[in-house]
């Protein structure tokens, strides 16, 4: 979702004249858009201002000017506190309101003063963005629902993104629409609880998840479909039938669990417990075999036993994954859990953190090792990034005879990375945004490599 975001936010800015750079060293604005969930996230951030206040003072030096903008949940959670402590932002701004940013930037232009504005008001905020612009990737995410209900005693997503709210069915549809005008062939389908959807078309129609989805397989352009991230207690039958009837929806979801003991789910106050999960997943493999399943794990949680934690690795052991999350709890300051007394000591999440993440690696490098010689489909989005290096130092370096096989980039059905060689083909791109046939002749724990039939 910051990923979505940080897009619009380019398209904003697009719109207002500034171009995209990779160099800060050369912009005249930089948005550092910031999360919240991670450990240490304020700290990062911070660490990022100092850097980028010695260019600020170098550019101030030569005439020039820096905008500098926090942006994202920790702009949300922290608000005038980041002012306080740092002199380097002109503009804080949260992840419900950064479709102010122009107007916000004006002020500080015109005025020479701090702006910040964290007000929730999502309505305004889809009504506001600019349509995506033409000649992104093979795949974009849409965000289809904001903000969460549940309040996770562990979570700060319903303090940072406000509560749940969903878009209007005519309004995704469009944005899904002018992604495929532009060549985009996959769509994710984004919210912090995405299959919480619930919302109508212009004629007042109810429309679920599931819904929405076969009204965006109509799309011919959009050939693949995936939505993230679910939670257990929104996973209906007819959302779980879609991967049955829906041949657009690819055969992989993400369902986190966070835990397989009912005692900690339970004071998480995840409002299920472990033998729903089961009953979801025996669902969903009746109506889709071969589905794969990726969830989220925290271990240590406040009050966690030795048993609590052999219950998460039980429901591994049981389920299967093919890839999947899994942290150390660490405390958030203003959720439940992080006043709790029964705090388990970092040595124990370290072995804990340890075992479970073996357990992991160890399901994904088997359900990838079960492709070595299979045919399989793959959008390919791009060169490989270690790829990009080699060429990169062979132009850098001027070797005019250097022979390489340059390597495609792209993902399977079941949201494999999938790597091809393109031996001497310095028309790479041609391949760019089209699904291929391709045979895989590897699997490594995090990638398959293949080649094209």
């Amino acid at each position: 979702m910051n990923v979505y975001d940080s897009n619009r936010m380019q398209d904003l800015m697009n719109a207002c004249g500034y171009e995209n750079t990779d160099n800060e060293n050369d912009a005249n604005m930089v948005i550092v858009n910031t999360c919240h969930i991670r450990e240490k996230a304020s700290e990062k951030l911070f660490s990022d201002l100092g850097r980028l206040q010695k260019i600020k003072d170098k550019k101030l030096s030569q005439n020039e000017e820096m905008i500098v903008v926090v942006a994202g949940c920790v702009a949300q959670a922290e608000g005038d506190e980041i002012f306080k402590r740092s002199k380097t932002p002109d503009i804080i701004v949260g992840p419900e309101s950064y479709q102010t940013l122009p107007d916000l930037l004006g002020k500080v232009l015109r005025h020479k003063t701090r702006q910040m504005n964290l007000e929730f008001v999502a309505n305004e905020k889809f009504d506001n963005l600019v349509a995506p612009r033409a000649g992104l990737n093979a795949s974009a995410f849409v965000t289809v629902q904001e903000g969460c209900d549940k309040f996770c005693t562990f979570c700060v997503v319903p303090y940072t993104r406000g509560s749940e709210y969903c878009r209007d069915v005519k309004q995704v549809y469009d944005e899904v629409l002018r992604n495929a005008e532009n060549g985009v062939k996959e769509i994710y389908l984004l919210g912090q609880n995405v299959n919480a959807y619930k919302s109508k078309d212009e004629n007042g129609n109810d429309f679920s998840l599931a819904k929405l989805i076969e009204k965006i397989a109509g799309i011919k352009e959009i050939q693949r479909i995936r939505y993230t991230t679910s939670h257990p207690r929104d996973m209906n039958d007819d959302l779980i039938n879609a991967h049955r009837d829906i041949d657009k929806l690819m055969p992989f979801l993400h369902l986190p669990v966070q835990s397989g003991s009912n005692n900690i789910l339970q004071a998480m106050n995840r409002k299920h417990q472990r033998e729903d999960y089961f009953k979801i997943i025996d669902k969903l493999r009746n109506v889709r075999p071969d589905i794969a399943l990726s969830s989220d794990f925290i271990v240590g949680f406040p009050g966690e036993t030795k048993n609590d934690f052999y219950d998460t690795i039980d429901l591994v052991e049981k389920i299967g994954f093919t890839q999947c999350y899994s942290f150390k709890y660490s405390p958030r300051q203003g959720t439940p859990s992080a006043d709790s007394k029964q705090q388990i000591l970092e040595e124990e999440k370290d072995e804990r953190l340890a075992i479970l993440q073996k357990l992991l690696t160890k399901q994904q490098t088997n359900f990838n090792q079960q492709f070595e010689g299979r045919t399989v489909k793959v959008l390919f989005e791009k060169e490989a990034p270690k790829s990009v290096q080699k060429s990169q130092k062979i132009l850098n370096e001027n070797l005019e005879n250097a022979n390489f096989a340059r390597q495609l980039w792209g993902k399977s059905e079941w949201l494999q990375s999938v790597i091809v060689d393109v031996e001497n083909d310095q028309n790479i791109e041609k391949y760019f945004g089209k699904i291929f046939e391709v045979k895989i002749t590897k699997a490594r724990p995090s990638s398959l490599v293949a080649k094209i039939l």
